[in-house]
């Protein structure tokens, strides 16, 4: 040991700047060589004794008889089984505490967000949680940035990607980079962080009886959702009874087409659609109350096909998977909650009524650890308030309700990051609860910021003259004579502008002219021109008869051969008739 004790501190000597960890590492490594030769020199035989590689842990260096401990040079290892026991106990309070999930539902404290005095009918947060988008009654998409917004809670950006068209859902990809954008139109967007178009699917025919034929849907969109493993590929469904897969690089046709059908193999409108959490399956519930799940791949028919999950007519406004892959959860129009197991979907694990409903979009959601199942109610005008509502998921029992606002709850979002709840209500506002122990970031950010004051110069408001006109600068000059004015005028360039004449040939410096220089145009102005009168049409052709004798040309010469001699009768008076009648005439008379 002495021995032992004197290399070490010669290495010490010899490499002061060296670090830590390497000082340990070498004076372990010649240690251990020392001490095996000095035992297997004691020893002499013995080859079990020796220790060849790394030091021993610390475990093993308290034991009686390793003595290293004292010259350990550097910070200690992690021990290894001291605090066991205190870990057990965390574990049992832990352990406690997970059985009361109410308690970890991030309640205590709330901001309110303005996004306008319609319906918020979407909401989407973006997978760090760092940006959230409404979509509204209004058409309006507004975007919040946590980290940019000060206490005012104002949207950085809005904009009408769809015109005239409600905004029906919105929804973040799983890179976050892209916001798929669903509306009362036929064609999805898809837009990016910032709002700009990335891509618009295709509108297909509808004209077309079989819709697997034609290349986009024809009919109002319901809703859509992102693919969760595969980037760029999304899913939307529409009143044309069709779900179809798109891709952002090929918007000019669909990936593929499911068709829902019910029993006896006629059509039916999915309402509302969603995949699983590894995407192998598509969930869609329709207006028949049916709730049928296909394999990605296979469109034929479905793996899964319940036939009244809900009251037939009513909408189902959301379907969406537990985060183990094993629960669907479903949100009638029939103001039932159920939920269902995919390994045996014969009937509902659970289902609770009583929850009101009026939108086509109200959601549905569940708690990051699955232990909670969240949905909203809605209420008519002045007569209640909105409510959220908490189920527990093992025994479905109606655990918790937050009163959000004296409207409906249309959308509700519990991002599994920020522990935060993102809530839509039915009179535009957009409200978002957190609790500041149990939550990230997100509103967190926003809270602690004081709303910026306005600067001394905007403020600065220019002085008003309440008389103008009693200024000198400022009074109006009387007239004392037309005479004057009409000389001021004279003067003007404007007002004794003298119009141009009208361009003769064709147009020049920008001025079309008045005729062309066809036929037709020059007919067109001679017949425009000629103000001849024309309502007797006796005299007007009398008109001509002198010149057509005085020089023929139409008629005559046509005629000079062929005319015979015109042999007209004389008419004589009546006296001279008389006169040459014979005399037997006369007596008769």
């Amino acid at each position: 040991m002495n021995r032992e004790k004197e290399l070490r501190r010669q290495n010490e000597d010899i490499e002061p700047t060296s670090s830590g960890s390497n000082v340990v590492r070498d004076c372990s490594k010649s240690s251990s060589r020392d001490t095996s030769s000095s035992e297997s020199e004691e020893s002499s035989g013995s080859s079990d004794d020796e220790l060849i590689g790394p030091p021993l842990p610390l475990k093993m260096m308290k034991e009686p008889g390793n003595h290293i401990e004292e010259d350990i040079v550097g910070p200690l290892p992690p021990p290894l089984y001291e605090d066991a026991e205190d870990d057990d106990d965390d574990d049992d309070g832990d352990s406690e505490e997970e059985e009361n999930p109410v308690q970890k539902i991030p309640d205590s404290h709330e901001i309110t967000l303005k996004h306008g005095t319609k319906t918020v009918s979407a909401l989407g947060l973006d997978p760090s949680g760092a940006r959230l988008v409404t979509g509204g009654y209004d058409y309006d998409v507004k975007f919040w940035d946590f980290a940019g917004m000060d206490a005012s809670f104002k949207a950085f950006r809005s904009l009408q990607p769809c015109e005239c068209h409600q905004i029906k859902s919105l929804q973040y990809s799983n890179t976050g980079d892209m916001i798929l954008v669903v509306s009362g139109s036929s064609q999805a967007k898809v837009i990016d962080r910032d709002g700009f178009e990335v891509m618009e699917c295709i509108k297909g025919d509808q004209y077309i009886v079989d819709m697997a034929n034609t290349k986009g849907h024809t009919a109002m969109l319901h809703t859509g959702s992102w693919h969760p493993k595969i980037k760029g590929e999304f899913m939307t469904c529409s009143n044309d009874a069709t779900v179809r897969t798109w891709e952002v690089e090929n918007p000019r046709k669909q990936r593929s087409v499911f068709k829902p059908r019910t029993v006896q193999g006629k059509k039916v409108i999915p309402t509302t659609c969603t995949y699983s959490r590894d995407g192998n399956l598509i969930a869609a519930a329709c207006q028949n109350g049916s709730i049928q799940i296909w394999d990605r791949n296979l469109t034929v028919h479905p793996k899964f096909h319940y036939k009244q999950a809900h009251d037939p007519g009513t909408d189902t406004s959301c379907v969406t998977f537990s985060y183990d892959g094993n629960v669907l959860a479903s949100r009638g129009g029939d103001d039932t909650l159920k939920l269902w197991d995919i390994r045996q979907f014969n009937k509902p694990l659970f289902s609770a009524s009583g929850l009101p409903t009026m939108f086509p979009m109200t959601d549905c959601c569940f708690s990051p650890d699955d232990k909670l199942v969240v949905t909203g109610t809605s209420v008519q005008r002045g007569c209640g308030s909105g409510k959220l509502v908490f189920f527990e998921r093992r025994t479905f029992q109606r655990v918790y309700e937050i009163d959000i606002t004296d409207a409906s709850v249309v959308r509700c979002l519990w991002h599994p990051k920020l522990n935060q709840i993102m809530v839509g209500t039915g009179n535009g506002l957009a409200k978002v609860y957190y609790d500041p122990n149990k939550s990230q970031r997100g509103a967190k950010l926003c809270v602690v910021k004081t709303q910026r004051k306005a600067k001394q110069a905007e403020t600065l408001t220019q002085d008003y003259i309440i008389t103008p006109h009693a200024l000198p600068m400022f009074r109006e000059p009387r007239q004392r004579s037309t005479r004057k004015q009409l000389e001021k005028d004279r003067l003007d360039p404007l007002k004794s502008h003298k119009p141009e004449p009208p361009v003769a040939g064709p147009g020049r410096g920008g001025r079309v002219g008045t005729h062309g220089g066809t036929l037709s145009s020059y007919i067109v102005k001679n017949i425009a021109l000629d103000k001849t009168d024309d309502s007797n049409p006796r005299e007007a052709i009398l008109r001509h008869a002198k010149a057509a004798e005085d020089n023929p040309y139409w008629v005559s010469p046509a005629y000079s051969k062929t005319q015979p001699k015109t042999m007209f009768a004389q008419v004589e008076s009546d006296d001279e008739e008389t006169k040459n009648e014979p005399e037997w005439k006369k007596r008769k008379i």
